[in-house]
């Protein structure tokens, strides 16, 4: 039988496709999938943290503002939704093979000009080109996963691949860091631009989707089987895709911050040195790759014991976002010293792992087919807390008279934002049931 079109049906709550599915070989092939793809979120962030790590000098050598530089720095996410929602529709009629071997070779493309003298211009129009490519990188890379697991078990491969978005500036840091500061910034991007070219080669031999069909999402004990289609206006109208939505763009404001102004934050407001800025900024990826592993395996361990997905997903990743907005709020009160960097740790890492949750909880309500587009849509919104984070700090950070108070009247306003979000998911997600009402939906309504 074809791993493309497998004959599925649903057990227990667990979703059993062609025995293959459940093969040591396919599983196997899985994991090294997921692994490739968590390896393509590192080199995600990697390229988006480069800028902030290397942000004084570039400040520097380019005569930039505050303001200007944090214009730079948004205009990463000014093409962002654009991309996201036109490559990302691409998923269903191009391969994720080749896919993804674009994506790759536009963020190459767009690092070249960086690897040497560059005027204001031309920088801000390379971040915009690889906004654009990265875009869709997040919700393809979860659709794939997505494939090559049934409903219960997508949390605990889901999170791996947004670790990547941790590991990727927890390893490049301290390396991009002493590169700029040995060499130059230039080299930086060299080095980042090598590793696109790597790991590209890579997937074009390994890469693929995986033989998991139109899976169906869990409904307490018992699974419901999604229809192959249903109208976007149905999609759209679910409570729990409205709520996935919002809550992935009240979280994404503290990952933009993290990637965008907390490296300046460090050595500007809290007055750190450039290497210490290099250590200290890795503790907030270090939290979130341990936070998201733990958020995916105890997610995933709630499923399996029968917990619904409301409970073992929604309400969970509703708690870890909220924390971390109170975490958020609370640093800005503490004065500079260990407690202070716990709560900034934790303040930006528990929206990480409460975000690979929220991508399960899409593939829980969605159809096969239009998962990727959904998804694609999701971070077009999320990415507009992308464009907005690095402005508004900004515009604080510039208008105040003391450069640490500006920072702190952001973060507060972040916080808020983030305890929004986490609320809206404990109302508004229920996968049981906007599955059950999308799975009794008739071609003919």
């Amino acid at each position: 039988m074809s791993l493309q079109n497998p004959q599925t049906r649903a057990e227990e709550g667990d979703l059993v496709a062609d025995p293959e599915l459940d093969s040591p070989r396919v599983r196997r092939r899985g994991w090294i999938i997921t692994l490739m793809l968590m390896a393509f979120m590192l080199i995600n962030f990697a390229d988006k943290v480069v800028v902030s790590l290397a942000g004084v000098e570039i400040k520097t050598d380019l005569g930039l503002s505050n303001q200007q530089f944090g214009t730079a720095q948004s205009a990463f996410f000014w093409l962002f939704a654009v991309g996201a929602v036109a490559l990302g529709s691409l998923g269903g009629r191009i391969s994720a093979r080749w896919l993804l071997a674009g994506l790759v070779g536009l963020w190459v493309l767009s690092l070249a000009p960086m690897t040497t003298t560059v005027g204001f211009g031309v920088f801000l129009a390379c971040r915009m080109l690889l906004g654009f490519a990265e875009g869709p990188a997040g919700a393809l890379s979860q659709q794939i996963a997505h494939t090559w697991f049934s409903p219960k078990r997508r949390s605990l491969p889901a999170s791996v691949v947004i670790m990547g978005a941790s590991l990727g500036p927890l390893i490049a840091a301290p390396v991009l860091t002493w590169i700029i500061q040995s060499y130059s910034w230039h080299a930086a991007f060299l080095v980042l631009m090598v590793a696109g070219v790597i790991w590209l080669v890579a997937w074009l031999f390994i890469g693929g989707e995986g033989p998991a069909g139109n899976a169906g999402a869990g409904t307490g004990n018992q699974a419901v089987t999604l229809p192959d289609t249903v109208p976007v206006r149905l999609l759209w109208t679910r409570p729990t895709v409205i709520g996935v939505a919002i809550f992935s763009f009240c979280s994404y404001w503290a990952t933009a911050l993290k990637v965008s102004w907390l490296p300046l934050y460090l050595r500007e407001g809290l007055h750190y040195s450039a290497n210490a800025t290099g250590l200290l900024i890795t503790l907030p990826f270090a939290a979130a790759v341990i936070l998201t592993f733990l958020a995916g395996l105890i997610s995933t361990r709630l499923s399996l014991a029968g917990r619904s997905s409301r409970t073992a997903r929604a309400l969970f990743a509703a708690g870890l976002l909220a924390a971390g907005g109170v975490c958020m709020i609370g640093f800005t009160a503490l004065p500079v010293g260990p407690t202070q960097m716990v709560l900034i740790a934790l303040a930006f890492s528990l929206n990480t792992a409460a975000w690979g949750l929220a991508f399960s909880l899409l593939s829980d309500v969605v159809p096969a087919k239009q998962r990727g587009s959904v998804m694609s849509i999701t971070v077009a919104i999320y990415s507009l807390g992308g464009v907005a984070a690095p402005l508004l700090i900004g515009s604080l950070v510039s208008g105040a008279a003391d450069t640490a108070a500006g920072y702190g009247r952001g973060f507060v306003i972040v916080g808020v934002i983030m305890l929004v979000g986490a609320l809206t998911a404990a109302v508004l997600v229920n996968p049981e049931r906007d599955a059950t009402t999308i799975a009794s939906h008739h071609p003919n309504e």
